[in-house]
C-alpha cells in the first residue's frame, strides 16, 4: 500500500499573500519592460550601437510583458482559489 504524506492546504491569508507577491512580481516586470523599451530607443539613436541590439532589447521586453501577464493570472487565480 502506498502512503501519501498529507500536507496542510495554505491558509487564505497565506494564498493572499502569495497573490500580492506576485502581483508585486507583475509591476517589477512591467518596470523592467519599461527600462529595456527605453534603452532600446536609446540605442536607434547611436550609431555605434550594433544592429542586432535594439531588436533584442525589444524581444526581452516583451517577454517581460507576457511574465507580467502570467504572474497577474496567477495571483487572479489563487484569489479566486482563496474565496471558494
Amino acid at each position: 500500500m502506498v502512503t501519501e504524506s498529507l500536507r496542510a492546504l495554505p491558509s487564505t491569508d497565506e494564498l493572499l499573500d502569495q497573490a500580492i507577491g506576485l502581483r508585486a512580481d507583475a509591476d517589477l516586470m512591467d518596470g523592467y519592460a519599461r527600462r529595456l523599451l527605453a534603452t532600446a530607443a536609446e540605442l536607434s539613436a547611436c550609431s555605434a550601437a550594433p544592429e542586432w541590439s535594439r531588436p533584442a532589447l525589444e524581444r526581452q521586453a516583451a517577454a517581460c510583458g507576457t511574465a507580467a501577464e502570467q504572474l497577474r493570472t496567477a495571483a487572479a487565480a489563487l484569489l479566486a482559489h482563496s474565496r471558494a
